[in-house]
């Protein structure tokens, strides 16, 4: 059987200036180690012989119909404008219609130099690969939008980082790679035709309903609130919030240094990257707002009226931190098994966070058995949960079925970062089962699974991970 995937590359159609044309660069000897058959059934993808698909997936053979591009964006990182970033160890294959009518992107992310690597070398190693497409694909299973994994290839050569690590590409999937960057270059360098046809693509690949650049603006703010109190309710820290990998569709992008919380504490960091903790975990709500503030003062360029424009905006913006206090407060009441909203929820929330903070309770696991007794095994002071469970007891009464609504709302399992790594070592040495396994059991992530009870345990005191890499 032969690997046909049904191509429709409506951003490459666009001008030049949005992009470079690149093919991907090949490779020693691709070995295919993961392929997602569901993921490819919906986006039509009729899967081929095993040593071809290695061959499309590395980029050693460029498919029918494919047309490779890296794209161009810029940025803020970590607060500080970049003019020039862009695609500098991806290529974008192309875009495919699926099943379900929805377009998406296929990238190659580790597929050699760009004209955006600014030095690099274009590639990933295996342990960042298998991190992104297990965390990307627990992700979508926790039901939070997300990038996905199609493919994993061992490419056979050395990468060299702090020391000599296996080489690998990742076949990436995503409704599209716009980001925040991608808007942001062309209004900084003031070219406000480029500006306005990359709104108007936007507009009608994403929001169709939208009618302009701040009714655009106000959808991407509304994804990202939806998207951020996500990730608050599992825990998830992204890492490096930067506007480049920040996605106008309201996806998580760009799995680097993100890790899940073991442990709860606010303030959170594993990024080794992130010294001074601006994207701690409790930092994520403030931090959408700051990129969607660059976004909008991207969209204001290209506005006739510019001050009506700057008005207009600064109101879509300004709405965001109680529109993200509202989601949070509706995805914990939920975790709490609370179907109705009643005054006095944020105060037992919080109470029950700061109990949960002082004492050390692991945040998956202590939401996932909560109104039950064994909760107070994840305190340090069984105490302190017991008094908080009785105000919580009296909270719940007359709610419809309160302990069903927290098993469907807080996760079993979750890609807990040593498990993570304990993985990726294994693999590095060959042994690809422990992926395999960490694989299954994640897709169904809010069922019990007792057979596999040792993967929601919390890392030992030798196993707890104290920074997590960009690493690619």
């Amino acid at each position: 059987m032969t690997l046909m995937i049904p191509f429709d590359n409506s951003y490459a159609r666009l001008p030049g200036v949005f992009y470079s044309k690149q093919a991907p660069v090949p490779v020693r000897a691709p070995r295919l180690v993961a392929f997602n058959t569901d993921l490819a059934a919906v986006m039509g993808i009729t899967p081929g012989e095993v040593e071809e698909m290695a061959q499309v997936f590395a980029g050693n053979q460029v498919p029918k119909g494919a047309d490779p591009i890296a794209q161009l964006y810029a940025g803020h990182q970590f607060g500080h404008y970049n003019p020039q970033l862009g695609d500098g160890r991806a290529v974008l294959l192309g875009e495919t219609v699926g099943v379900d009518g929805l377009r998406r992107d296929l990238q190659l992310k580790g597929s050699g130099r760009t004209p955006y690597s600014r030095q690099g070398d274009g590639r990933a190693w295996l342990g960042p690969v298998l991190r992104e497409y297990v965390v990307s694909e627990a992700m979508h299973a926790l039901g939070i939008p997300t990038t996905r994994a199609l493919a994993a290839v061992e490419t056979g050569e050395t990468v060299l980082r702090e020391a000599p690590l296996p080489g690998a590409v990742l076949a990436r999937v995503a409704s599209s790679h716009l980001r925040v960057g991608t808007f942001q270059i062309f209004a900084a360098r003031g070219e406000m035709g480029s500006l306005k046809q990359l709104t108007d693509y936007a507009i009608a690949r994403h929001y169709p309903d939208a009618e302009g650049p701040m009714d655009l603006l106000r959808a991407v703010r509304d994804a990202q609130v939806a998207l951020i109190a996500r990730w608050m309710g599992v825990g998830f820290i992204h890492g490096v919030m930067n506007t480049d990998n920040s996605s106008i569709a309201g996806e998580t992008i760009d799995y680097g240094p993100c890790a899940f919380m073991d442990s709860y504490h606010p303030n959170t960091v594993y990024s080794s990257i992130d010294r001074m903790g601006r994207y701690a975990y409790s930092n994520q709500p403030d931090i959408a707002v700051w990129n969607m503030a660059q976004l909008a003062t991207s969209l204001i360029q290209q506005m006739p009226d510019r001050a009506a424009a700057v008005e207009e905006a600064t109101e879509i913006v300004h709405a965001m931190p109680d529109l993200l206090q509202e989601a949070w407060l509706a995805k914990f009441r939920c975790k709490l098994g609370l179907n109705t909203a009643q005054k006095g929820d944020d105060a037992l929330i919080a109470d029950l966070l700061q109990r949960m903070a002082q004492n050390q309770a692991d945040f998956t696991n202590t939401f996932r058995v909560l109104g039950r007794a064994e909760g107070r095994d994840q305190f340090l002071d069984p105490a302190a949960y017991d008094t908080w469970l009785a105000t919580w007891q009296a909270r719940a009464k007359g709610e419809a079925d309160p302990l069903a609504l927290i098993a469907a709302t807080n996760p079993a399992f979750i890609p807990r970062n040593h498990r993570v790594e304990q993985m990726i070592q294994a693999a590095v040495a060959g042994d690809y089962a422990p992926f395999q396994r960490l694989q299954q059991v994640l897709t169904t992530p809010y069922a019990d699974q007792p057979d596999h009870a040792e993967l929601q345990s919390p890392p030992a005191e030798n196993e707890v991970v104290q920074a997590t890499f960009c690493g690619t």
